[in-house]
């Protein structure tokens, strides 16, 4: 029974799904089809049953094949079998019983404490506009674990030095209210001075380009990823790093996960958590380096 092409064919017509899209479903489950036809000739979409659909699982994992890819192969299949139910080509859903393989969240990726504190203890920013520019934005991303395009997206209003607060907005245009500490009061003090002394007449972005233009996601990124450069050797280097990196440091000196969350401008607590693995993970490398048992 060939049910694969029509199922293509109604994705990209019925569904209007993209031609990629159509294509990775293809490779699924001609994949998929491969497979169940040389463990037995006879078996069709039709008479399969959940041991199949298991046994390509561990046959994929065995392979090494990351859970990841495993579960989206998976949902092609439930997206298959729902079709064919409701065109009454096959009787029963093999895959509706089965269960994706656990993912594994990659832990966040950060910079080590003593790393920053070399990027803004001993690294000689250029003692002009554009120095005291990126030293304010790489100390901003550090203080206040805000994400880039929340930084971009600051202006002039969003900033207290005197009360040490940031008006934020983040996902969905919430906002939230973020405080940061005397360091980079100091800085961002000293960066409007020189932001005014600068540019007369300028856009009510907070930071600037040397053209007076409000500076976009890929030049902060590009300045990130250039500072960074000269005290870590870890190939992630972006203000998301930085982000982490300000997480890990709070949770690390003892920050409350709740308090961590409200800061970051996390929907709910489970996303934060993630540090926790971050942390535990690093006392155990740690432990391992300075235990004469370990």
């Amino acid at each position: 029974m060939e049910v694969i092409k029509p199922f293509l064919t109604y994705l990209a017509g019925d569904r209007g799904y993209s031609p990629r899209t159509v294509a990775t479903y293809h490779d699924c489950l001609t994949h998929f089809q491969a497979y169940f036809r040389s463990k037995d000739e006879s078996l069709d979409w039709h008479t399969l049953d959940e041991d199949v659909v298991r046994s390509w699982m561990v046959h994929e994992m065995e392979r090494g094949t990351d859970a990841r890819t495993v579960s989206k192969a998976l949902s092609a299949l439930r997206s298959l079998y729902r079709y064919l139910l409701r065109t009454a080509r096959v009787e029963r859903d093999p895959v509706r019983l089965v269960h994706n393989p656990k993912v594994h969240a990659k832990l966040p990726t950060f910079v080590r404490q003593a790393e920053m504190d070399r990027l803004f203890d001993d690294t000689p920013f250029p003692d002009t506009y554009e120095g005291e520019r990126d030293r304010t934005i790489l100390l901003t991303f550090y203080s206040t674990g805000i994400r880039l395009s929340e930084l971009t997206g600051l202006t002039l209003a969003d900033v207290d030095c005197q009360a040490g607060e940031l008006k934020v907005t983040g996902k969905r245009n919430k906002q939230r209210i973020v405080p940061f500490g005397p360091d980079l009061q100091q800085a961002m003090q000293h960066y409007l001075q020189r932001r005014s002394a600068t540019f007369a007449d300028a856009p009510r972005a907070l930071f600037l380009t040397a053209k007076g233009k409000p500076v976009s996601q890929q030049q902060v990124s590009k300045w990130v990823k250039q500072y960074l450069s000269l005290v870590t050797t870890q190939k992630k280097k972006s203000p998301h790093v930085l982000r982490h990196t300000f997480a890990t440091v709070m949770l690390n000196n003892g920050a409350d996960l709740e308090a961590i969350k409200e800061l970051l401008g996390h929907a709910g607590i489970a996303t934060t958590e993630v540090y926790t693995h971050t942390t535990f993970a690093e006392l155990v490398k740690e432990y391992q380096q300075a235990h004469p048992r370990a």
